[in-house]
């Protein structure tokens, strides 16, 4: 039997990218409803992953699902994290933004961080999980896959940034991999 997880976002890529992550787990995955529109005003991550699948939750009367991520800077003291969406218009420009406020800075250590949420029909938070990736932030953005941030995240230990990477392989080792691999069990168990 099916069952139906809304996902708390309008963004049809993420959805795509959820259904790929949770393809064998017996849940049918839906986008919410358009005209609902929850702002983010969590100050972590976890947060805005549980305001989010909260309110989906409870407008739609399903299970609901949510992630938040972004980037973390070391040496910006962890900017622009939950800002990461919004530290600037466009992709291009929230990169160049970060390069530009990393100049001359010696230290390039960097982070991808997600948080998702379930909740069940009623709003209450179900499952949590967390993800972390390490690396570093180069000078100049290599790759042309991916998105947000990913030309300029290096991963050390592949010797690639994510937007090098062929999705399998950012799959299995990036923030949002690790949150969903940490998740399943959880889910798998409703």
């Amino acid at each position: 039997m099916t069952k139906l997880l809304v996902v708390a976002t309008g963004n049809p890529g993420k959805l795509q990218e959820m259904q790929a992550y949770l393809a064998d787990s017996g849940w049918e995955l839906t986008l919410k409803p358009e005209e609902l529109d929850i702002e983010e005003t969590g100050d972590t991550f976890a947060a805005n992953a549980c305001l989010k699948a909260s309110q989906v939750a409870l407008a739609t009367g399903e299970w609901a699902i949510a992630d938040d991520s972004g980037l973390e800077v070391d040496a910006l003291n962890g900017a622009p994290g939950v800002y990461s969406a919004r530290y600037a218009p466009t992709d291009s420009e929230r990169i160049a933004r970060v390069l530009r406020e990393l100049d001359g800075e010696v230290n390039r250590q960097a982070q991808f961080v997600c948080a998702i949420a379930i909740a069940s029909a009623d709003g209450a938070i179900a499952f949590k999980a967390e993800g972390i990736c390490r690396g570093e932030i180069l000078h100049t953005p290599r790759g042309d896959g991916g998105f947000g941030y990913d030309p300029i995240f290096y991963v050390p230990e592949k010797q690639l940034t994510f937007a090098q990477m062929s999705p399998e392989l950012k799959g299995s080792i990036s923030h949002r991999g690790q949150a969903f691999a940490a998740l399943l069990p959880q889910l798998n168990k409703l």
